[in-house]
């Protein structure tokens, strides 16, 4: 079963421009809030029609602009999780996961089928309850199992955890990476969380301004991202424009020195990127050694963060956010000046 996005809509202000195609497993959407992440779902279900392109799930054709084929959302038999979850508040759960069902189903197989969706979602005991009297776990997992309750052939999931805390969310994504893994065809994940992403997807597709970057595997996009805003989508704290120099060097112009990378300059240079854990104290100068002044030590549950001001100057993009774990920054006194080191391995090369 695969998926293939290739679609535009015009939108006013707004321009969408996405493709991507993905294979069984999840593939994440991940981009900063208003870039079109939502929007892509809802052209995929059928709910908002794109000006062009096409949509093929597992080989049957949703939308082709040029053919003139747009079906409606009850026959592309695809599952939308909203994030508000859209229960019918005047139903109750059982009510709410048999609406989701076909037609063809008899009343004893429909019964048996909500029997087993209740005991899977740990529902079972609240069926007679509407959604207002249950947690947001719950109506989520009722969600879920309406979804399922009509074997669709994709599912899409747009921020699932935005209206949780934060324990509740944790609970539910491991709820969530089981359901993943059992429904064996392809999901898609919409976030601009990189954490929930980075657990719960093979394949991510970064969207910047209403246009999608090439997919690329998970791991791959938060170890070495390629682009500025796959960088800063990935949780990196510390960008510097750039340009390559003769030697094979690169001068980080916000931070006002010259480093070494460990990986060939791409042709298109425009920026540098370094994560904050991976910056170290350094006890000499040498290769890839920042002079910096300590502006702030700041404590940060498990780790210390400490911001320095580099010889770029300035408190905007000069500024480097160094994590250390523990109380490991905390001998750092505000004003003193301290050297940090950059690994050339750790230095992210990027094109806008």
């Amino acid at each position: 079963m695969s998926l293939l996005v290739d679609i535009r809509k015009d939108l006013g202000s707004f321009h969408l421009e996405v493709s991507f195609e993905t294979e069984e497993g999840v593939l994440g959407l991940l981009g900063a809030s208003g870039c079109g992440k939502s929007m892509t779902l809802r052209c995929i279900a059928g709910i908002v029609r794109p000006d062009a392109g096409r949509i093929v799930l597992g080989g049957r054709t949703l939308f082709d602009s040029a053919r003139h084929i747009n079906l409606p959302p009850q026959e592309r038999r695809v599952g939308f999780l909203f994030q508000n979850y859209a229960l019918f508040p005047h139903m109750t759960v059982a009510q709410n996961i048999c609406s989701g069902m076909g037609r063809a189903l008899d009343k004893a197989q429909r019964q048996e089928r909500l029997a087993q969706l209740l005991e899977r979602f740990y529902l079972s005991g609240l069926e007679r309850r509407r959604p207002g009297q249950l947690s947001g776990g719950q109506q989520q997992r009722v969600a879920l199992a309406r979804i399922l309750a009509g074997e669709p052939e994709i599912l899409l999931l747009d921020e699932p955890f935005s209206a949780l805390d934060n324990y509740l969310r944790w609970q539910l994504e491991l709820e969530m990476l089981e359901v993943l893994e059992h429904f064996g065809k392809p999901a898609v994940l919409v976030s601009h969380n990189q954490g929930e992403v980075y657990r719960l997807c093979q394949q991510v597709c970064v969207l910047d301004q209403g246009r999608s970057q090439p997919e690329a595997e998970v791991h791959t996009l938060f170890q070495t991202p390629t682009t500025v805003a796959a960088c800063l989508l990935s949780g990196c704290k510390n960008l510097s424009r750039a340009r390559a120099l003769p030697d094979g060097r690169v001068e980080a112009l916000d931070w006002g020195v010259t480093l070494s990378a460990a990986r060939p300059l791409p042709s298109a240079l425009t920026h540098v990127g370094v994560r904050a854990h991976q910056l170290r104290p350094a006890g000499e100068d040498g290769e890839n050694v920042i002079p910096c002044r300590v502006e702030r030590v700041v404590d940060n549950r498990f780790s210390t963060i400490v911001m320095l001001s580099t010889p770029g100057g300035g408190r905007d993009r000069a500024l480097l956010r160094m994590e250390l774990e523990g109380e490991g920054g905390c001998a750092l006194s505000r004003g003193a000046p301290t050297s940090v080191y950059l690994d050339p391995a750790d230095l992210l090369l990027l094109t806008s």
